[in-house]
C-alpha cells in the first residue's frame, strides 16, 4: 500500500522533518482537499485533492484565482499522504521543501468527471467546498515541450456565482486552522483561536409526558424529526457529533461549511437537530435517510435550539432563556441552512394543537430557568402527536410470499439491563430499505434469539436472528396488553442512537395540580382532541367541519364517520394497507354529488404515491395508504368508500385476493341469492380453495378467496372467469358469467371481472355511499341465512368488531394457483 507514496518517502528524512510519513490510508466518507501556503525556496501554494487513499498534489506558484481570465500554472508533484492535510509548521532548511507551511484552506471536493479518466486525458473538473475556495474549478494539462520533465497543468476558475474580477485570495494571510501568520508559524507561536471549555458532553433529553404544565415558566418549541447533533466550532474547524459519539461532519458537509463561514473563527458549541425540511417547513425523517444515502438535496437544515459554550465560556450553568437569547442574536444573519428554533412562553395546549394540526411530530417543553445538565431530569419534556420511538432490530422474517427480502422486522427494547421482545414492524419497508438492511445483516446473523422467551414463527415464515446492534425508528398505533406493538411501521435506521440506550418511552403517570391533561393513559387513549367547534384532531389529522351531516337517515356526521374508520382501522388495514386504492368521495354528504377518484391530487395527505405502467404503455400515478393516519386523512377529505386492487404494491403483478360479487337480477328473492353463494362456495371447495363471506352493503354478497401471490394477472383473471363459467354451465338457468344486463333475467351475474389488473372491489369494513350507512362486512358462513347483503350498518359494524374476527386465519392460508 506504500507504493504510490514511495517518491514522497524517498524525498524526506523523517528523523529531521515533522512531516507525516507516507502511508496510503483507506478513504473515508467524503473527499477532502487542502491548500497549503508554502514559503520555501519559492513562495507558492500547494493544492491537494484526496483520491484513492492519498492526496493528488499540484504546486501553484501564484496561487488560485477567482478571475476566470487568470490561467494559473499548476505543476503536478508527487502524491502526499492523507495525513499531510493536517500539517502546519516548519520544514528544516536543507530538507526537501524546507520552509514554512500554513494551512491556508480546507474542505471537501466533488469531481464531476471520472477522476482516473480525467487524470489520464488531462482534464479534471471539480467543485471545491472550502472556507476560502468555493465553486467550480478545472485543471487542464498543458502540452509538454521536448525534454520537459515537469507535468504542467493550468488551474482555472469556471464561471459560476463565485467568480470575481480580482484573484480573491490576497486578503487571506492567516492559517485557516490556527489563525497564525507565516511569521508566527515560523516563530512557533501558539494558536490564535480560543478553545472551547469542553470537547464532549451528554445531551439534555426530554421526558415523555401526558400532561403539559401551565404557566410562563415553560418555553415550548416544535419537536423536530431528524438527527440530534452537537456542533463544536473552534477557529475554522467544525465537528458535528451525534448522541452516541459518531462524527457526522463529512456526512453533513454543507452545514459544516456554513457553520465555519458564519462563525468566522469564533469558538462555540451548539445543540440542535439536523433535518430535511419540505416546502411547508415540516421535517421529514425519511427524506433525511435518503439524503444520507445520496446527499444531493439542497434543503438540509441545522435547527439550533441551544448554545452550550461561547468564546471559551461554559454556558451550561446559565438559565436556558439567557442561552436562547444569545443564540437568537448570533443567528440573526445566519445562512439559510442554519435555523433558530423559536419558542413561545406558556400556551402549551395551543402549541401542541398547532403542531399536530400542522402535521408535526409534537412539541418540546423546557423550563425557562433550566440549566443544561445533560440528563433526562424533567427540565425538558415532550408530547407527541402520534406514537413513535426507537427500537432495536433483533431479527427479521421471510414469508412464503417472498423468495427474498424482508417480510417484517422483529424488534426489541431494554427493560433495565435485559433485552426483551417488543413485536414486529411489517409495513413501511421499501425495496431500497430491504436492500440496505440485508447488507447490514450479513455480518451480524446469529443462530438463536438474543433473549428468552423467543417468539415463535408464524405459519409459513422463517425467522433469522441478528445481533442487537441496529436501531430503527418505528411509528405504531399502541401497545397491547402483552406489551407488544400494534400496527408498527418502519420509518428508518437511526445510526445516531446507541442500542443500549433504547428503552420503552413511558409517559408520566401522575397528574399534578395545575397541569392540563391532553391525553388519557393508554390503552384507553383516544387520539381525538377538540380545538374549536369547527375542527378537531384525530390520529394527528385536522378534521374540518366535524358536524357536517353525511348521512341523513340515520343522521351521521362527518366526525361520526371518521371515528368509525378510526375504530375499525385495526381490523380493516390488513386488507387495505399497501393496496392501490380507488375511492368514492362525498364531500357534501351522500345526498349530494359523490365522485370516483383513483389518482392522487396535489398535496394529498397520508397517502403514498406510486407510478404504475398502464395498458397503453404510459405511466400514471396511483396511491395507497399504510396506516390509520392514511385512513383518517382520506376520510377527512370526504372519502366514504375504499376500493382495493387484488394485489399489494410489494407484488403488484402477482394478485393474492380473488373476489366474486354475486349480483342478482332486480326483484330476486334473497333465498335464491343465498343459494347462489352456497353453490359458489361448493365449486371453490371442489377446487380445494377456502373462501370467505362478506356483505356487499348492497344487493348481493361477496365471496373472497385469499391466495399466495404466485401467478400473473392474466392467469388469475382467466381462472376467475373459468369459475364463473363452470357455474353458468352447471346451472344455466340460475347463473350467468355475461356482464350484459339482458343476460341476467331471473339469474345471478357471477361478477368475475373485478379480478383483472386495475379493477377493484369494495374493501372489507368499508362504508357504502348509500342511504343507511351500510357496511361491506365480513361475516361467518353460519351467518349467511341471518344477515342480509345490506344487513350491517355502521352502528352494527362497531358492535361486531367487539366480537371475535369472523375471518380469523384469513392470512394464514397457503393456497395458490399454479
Amino acid at each position: 500500500m506504500r507504493s504510490k507514496l514511495n517518491q514522497y518517502n524517498q524525498k524526506r528524512n523523517f528523523t529531521r522533518t515533522l512531516e507525516p510519513e507516507g502511508i496510503t490510508e483507506m478513504p473515508q466518507e467524503g473527499l477532502r482537499f487542502v491548500v497549503q501556503h508554502h514559503l520555501a525556496r519559492r513562495d507558492h501554494y500547494d493544492l491537494r485533492l484526496e483520491w484513492d487513499g492519498a492526496m493528488l498534489s499540484w504546486a501553484v506558484p501564484k496561487g488560485p484565482s477567482y478571475n476566470t481570465r487568470d490561467k494559473r500554472l499548476a505543476v503536478q508533484v508527487e502524491d502526499h499522504p492523507l495525513e499531510y492535510r493536517h500539517f502546519e509548521g516548519t520544514i528544516p532548511k536543507g530538507e526537501y521543501g524546507g520552509g514554512v507551511v500554513m494551512l491556508w484552506d480546507e474542505g471537501f471536493w466533488e469531481p464531476y468527471v471520472d477522476v482516473d479518466g480525467g487524470l489520464h486525458e488531462g482534464m479534471l473538473k471539480f467543485v471545491l467546498k472550502g472556507r476560502r475556495l468555493k465553486g467550480r474549478w478545472a485543471l487542464v494539462r498543458m502540452k509538454g515541450k521536448a525534454g520537459d520533465k515537469k507535468d504542467n497543468w493550468l488551474l482555472l476558475k469556471e464561471k459560476d456565482d463565485y467568480v470575481q474580477t480580482a484573484d480573491g485570495i490576497s486578503q487571506f494571510i492567516t492559517s485557516i486552522r490556527t489563525g497564525r501568520t507565516m511569521t508566527e508559524i515560523e516563530e512557533g507561536e501558539e494558536e490564535k483561536f480560543t478553545r472551547n471549555p469542553f470537547s464532549s458532553t451528554e445531551v439534555q433529553l426530554a421526558k415523555l409526558v401526558r400532561h403539559l404544565p401551565e404557566g410562563e415558566g415553560w418555553l415550548y418549541e416544535l419537536k423536530y424529526d431528524g438527527y440530534r447533533i452537537v456542533a463544536y466550532l473552534e477557529g475554522h474547524r467544525v465537528r458535528l457529533m451525534t448522541r452516541n459519539g459518531h462524527d457526522y461532519t463529512e456526512r453533513f458537509q454543507d452545514v459544516a461549511s456554513s457553520l465555519a463561514d458564519w462563525a468566522e473563527g469564533r469558538a462555540m458549541i451548539l445543540d440542535g437537530e439536523m433535518a430535511i425540511t419540505d416546502p411547508e417547513g415540516k421535517t421529514d425523517f425519511q427524506a433525511l435517510q435518503n439524503y444520507l444515502k445520496n446527499p444531493r438535496t439542497k434543503n438540509l437544515t441545522y435547527i439550533l435550539f441551544d448554545l452550550l459554550a461561547l468564546d471559551g465560556a461554559d454556558l451550561r450553568g446559565h438559565p436556558l432563556i439567557h442561552r436562547k437569547e444569545t443564540l437568537a442574536a448570533l443567528l440573526e444573519n445566519a445562512p439559510p441552512n442554519l435555523h433558530y428554533s423559536r419558542h413561545v412562553r406558556g400556551k402549551g395546549e395551543e402549541s401542541f394543537r398547532a403542531a399536530c394540526e400542522a402535521g408535526m411530530e409534537g412539541i418540546i417543553g423546557k423550563k425557562a430557568d433550566a440549566l443544561y445538565s445533560g440528563t433526562r431530569n424533567g427540565d425538558w419534556i415532550k408530547l407527541k402527536c402520534d406514537q413513535r420511538q426507537e427500537f432495536i432490530i433483533v431479527g427479521y422474517t421471510l414469508s412464503q410470499k417472498r423468495i427474498s427480502g424482508i417480510s417484517s422486522l422483529l424488534l426489541g427494547i431494554y427493560e433495565g439491563r435485559e433485552l426483551v421482545y417488543a413485536g414486529r414492524a411489517g409495513t413501511g419497508l421499501k425495496e431500497s430499505d430491504m436492500e440496505e438492511l440485508e447488507e447490514k445483516f450479513k455480518d451480524i446473523r446469529r443462530s438463536s434469539a438474543p433473549f428468552k422467551p423467543a417468539p415463535k414463527p408464524r405459519a409459513n415464515e422463517r425467522i433469522t436472528w441478528v445481533e442487537p446492534e441496529l436501531v430503527v425508528e418505528v411509528k405504531f398505533a399502541d401497545w397491547t396488553e402483552e406489551n407488544l406493538l400494534r400496527q408498527a411501521s418502519f420509518k428508518g435506521l437511526r445510526a445516531d442512537k446507541n442500542p443500549r440506550e433504547i428503552r420503552r418511552e413511558r409517559a408520566d403517570e401522575e397528574k399534578d395540580d395545575g397541569e392540563l391533561q391532553l391525553q388519557p393513559p393508554a390503552p384507553e387513549r383516544k387520539s381525538l382532541m377538540k380545538i374549536n367547534t369547527n375542527s378537531m384532531i384525530i390520529e394527528g389529522i385536522k378534521i374540518s367541519s366535524p358536524d357536517k351531516v353525511i348521512f341523513t337517515d340515520p343522521e351521521i356526521t362527518k366526525v361520526d364517520m371518521i371515528r368509525y374508520y378510526a375504530k375499525v382501522a385495526e381490523r380493516m388495514l390488513p386488507y387495505v394497507s399497501r393496496r392501490i386504492l380507488s375511492i368514492v368521495r362525498c364531500p357534501k354528504g351522500v345526498a349530494q354529488t359523490c365522485f370516483y377518484k383513483k389518482h392522487p391530487g396535489p398535496g394529498s395527505q397520508g397517502v403514498v404515491t406510486i407510478p404504475i405502467l398502464t395498458s397503453d404503455g404510459t405511466t400514471e400515478d396511483y396511491f395507497y395508504i399504510e396506516n390509520p393516519s392514511g385512513l383518517i386523512a382520506e376520510a377527512q377529505m370526504g372519502t366514504l368508500e375504499f376500493h382495493i386492487w387484488g394485489s399489494r404494491v410489494d407484488e403488484l403483478e402477482k394478485p393474492d385476493l380473488m373476489v366474486f360479487d354475486l349480483d342478482p337480477d332486480e326483484g330476486m328473492e334473497l333465498g335464491t341469492v343465498r343459494q347462489g353463494v352456497r353453490d359458489l362456495k361448493t365449486i371453490l371447495a371442489e377446487l380445494s380453495l377456502n373462501s370467505y363471506l362478506k356483505t356487499s352493503g348492497g344487493k348481493g354478497y361477496h365471496v373472497v378467496v385469499p391466495l399466495k401471490p404466485a401467478v400473473s394477472w392474466g392467469v388469475f383473471h382467466d381462472f376467475a372467469q373459468g369459475v364463473a363459467q363452470v357455474m353458468e354451465q352447471k346451472w344455466p338457468d340460475r347463473y350467468t358469467s355475461n356482464v350484459r344486463k339482458a343476460k341476467r333475467t331471473n339469474r345471478i351475474f357471477i361478477d368475475w371481472i373485478r379480478n383483472g389488473r386495475g379493477a377493484t372491489s369494495i374493501a372489507p369494513y368499508s362504508l357504502r355511499a348509500r342511504r343507511g350507512a351500510k357496511v361491506s362486512m365480513p361475516i361467518t358462513w353460519e351467518e349467511l341465512d341471518t344477515v342480509a347483503p345490506d344487513g350491517v350498518d355502521m352502528a352494527e359494524a362497531l358492535r361486531r368488531i367487539q366480537d371475535s374476527d369472523p375471518w380469523e386465519g384469513f392470512f394464514r392460508n397457503q393456497q395458490r394457483l399454479q
